[in-house]
């Protein structure tokens, strides 16, 4: 575009080598940009969804079919792909899972927008029409919805299988699913008289050996850490457990000082007043009763010394989280120094004890009477193999979470797309004004996730299409997509559910990212910085004076 001109001299507003694209060309590229991240997750949707090889610039490989992991692992540059990864991010924080849905569907809605925006529907009323659709979307998902408990063991397994079905863990899938429901059950408190869960008081903790069977949950926490002496126990049954966040040395002040020692008594009389002193705080530990300590920061050679005389197991170096979740686990206090520790102030757990895993060592903390935090402890033949399993085993988790905190589902293999689908169609046909093209566009392009699963499976989509909508129109809800079996069939019957929340936010990222993007009609990119001029070097200090 030319620049403006005043008395025949152009007027710079941008830098030069600024660019700019304006109306349909700027609409057009976002639109095209968002579509190639579609396209490139559509294929990993469902259980016979496609892996990805995704490889860094540092040669390290990912191997997944998380909607999340692939955006999050590749470098978008583009400001609108960088759009989608967001819209992946926010459902993956939100609900945990359901990115690829969400993905593809705002991929659809974007289709869909540019078709119209082609036949000379303008943008405002397009997203009018997917503010409204998306408004009906929402209600008539509610109305859907199957309400159950939220403490439904049989069902939260149902609900976690399949998540982990389209994972490379599927194989695993019920014993998985048993471990993840009894986790998330464990930590879950009733709070205003809801379930509330939060997902971090599940740790999960991976080492790779063994396989996935043997993939454990503990009623406690696994720590990557080992006993700090030699001497010291390895095992403590009935432990009473010490949270102690400042070191157990002599700490050194703050500012220089100079000891003068004039013989050699007066050395030894200032050594054995610090040993006494770290002995001290030994004492206190034992006093209390604490047969275990765990320590944020340091301990001294000689306190190590004195605790393994007096049988006590201590972990140094613990991570602020690790502590946190160890009050939880074990209901303990996390005190500041062992001079204000009581004996109220100590966790309990069955064991505490140090194990071989593998090359390394690792401390169990198992047997806590009411943990309010657990770990998943996660094995598997390789690295790759355990980190898809830790994917898979956080999706589980937070479908779980998602139906204890909202007990509302839907059956899966896209029928609830379908029957919204239907629904706006029939609402559609009451609106006489063009916002009807954007609300049947946005119906058509709900259908896009049934028709998905069934492109993913080897079937027909035209064929599976009209089978879909008629056995919808003849009331069947809860009719979708068996890509196992090949066929349409009713969903419900099969136990495939999914929870409500993970539907509803999918529909809400995926619209609100499209619609975004469809506001932009002018494409500003600022030219990278040359870095200006450079500043003038100062004299040094009394350089161009005369002498005197």
């Amino acid at each position: 575009m030319s620049a403006p001109q005043l008395s025949g001299q152009p007027i710079l507003v941008l830098k030069e080598n600024a660019t700019r694209t304006e109306g349909r060309d700027a609409q057009r590229a976002n639109v095209s940009a968002a579509r190639v991240l579609g396209e490139l997750v559509r294929s990993s949707l469902g259980p016979k969804g496609m892996d990805k090889m995704i490889v860094d610039s540092f040669g390290d490989v990912t191997i997944t079919n998380d909607g999340a992991t692939i955006l999050k692992e590749m470098e978008i540059e583009h400001p609108a792909a960088k759009m989608m990864v967001e819209v992946a991010k926010t459902q993956d924080q939100e609900v945990g899972d359901g990115t690829a849905t969400a993905v593809v569907l705002a991929s659809e809605l974007l289709g869909k927008a540019q078709s119209l925006m082609e036949k000379g529907v303008h943008p405002s009323v397009i997203i009018e029409g997917f503010s409204t659709a998306f408004d009906m979307a929402t209600k008539y998902l509610d109305k859907i919805a199957i309400k159950v408990q939220s403490n439904d063991k049989i069902m939260l397994r149902k609900i976690a299988e399949v998540a982990l079905a389209t994972k490379l863990v599927g194989e695993q899938r019920k014993l998985l699913a048993n471990l993840v429901v009894e986790a998330v059950l464990t930590v879950a408190e009733m709070k205003s008289g809801k379930y509330v869960v939060d997902i971090e008081d599940v740790k999960i903790e991976k080492k790779a050996g063994g396989s996935v069977s043997d993939t454990r949950l503990i009623k406690g926490l696994v720590i990557d850490k080992e006993v700090v002496h030699t001497r010291m126990p390895k095992h403590i049954d009935n432990a009473k457990i010490a949270l102690i966040i400042k070191p157990l040395e002599i700490e050194k002040t703050e500012f220089d000082s100079k000891l003068s020692i004039a013989s050699p008594e007066q050395l030894e009389s200032f050594i054995k007043k610090e040993e006494n002193m770290l002995e001290e705080m030994v004492d206190k530990l034992h006093e209390v009763g604490a047969n275990v300590l765990m320590c944020q920061r340091g301990i001294d050679d000689a306190t190590q010394h004195f605790m393994s005389k007096r049988g006590i197991l201590a972990i140094r170096r613990v991570k602020t989280s690790d502590m946190e979740h160890l009050a939880k686990a074990t209901g303990g206090k996390v005190i500041t120094e062992v001079s204000h520790l009581e004996s109220t102030d100590l966790g309990h757990s069955k064991l505490v004890e140090e194990r071989k895993i593998g090359d390394d060592k690792m401390i169990f903390i198992e047997g806590c009477k009411n943990p309010k935090a657990v770990t998943m402890f996660i094995r598997g033949g390789t690295e790759r193999i355990i980190n898809e399993a830790e994917r898979g085993i956080h999706d589980a988790i937070c479908v779980v979470r998602d139906v204890v905190q909202e007990p509302k589902i839907v059956a899966g293999g896209g029928a609830p797309e379908a029957e919204i689908a239907k629904k706006l169609r029939e609402y559609a046909r009451k609106i006489s004004d063009r916002s009807q093209l954007a609300i049947i566009s946005f119906s058509d392009a709900l259908e896009s996730i049934p028709m998905t699963l069934a492109e993913n499976a080897g079937l027909d989509p035209v064929d599976i299409l009209v089978d879909l909508r008629s056995k919808h129109d003849k009331g069947q809800i809860w009719a979708g997509i068996d890509p196992l079996k090949g066929k349409v069939r009713d969903i419900s019957q099969i136990g495939v559910y999914e929870p409500m929340a993970v539907k509803r936010q999918a529909i809400a990222s995926s619209t609100e990212a499209a619609t975004m993007i469809l506001r932009i009609d002018e494409m500003i990119a600022v030219g990278k910085s040359d870095g200006g001029p450079t500043p003038p070097t100062p004299p040094e200090e009394g350089a161009g004076e005369e002498d005197s």
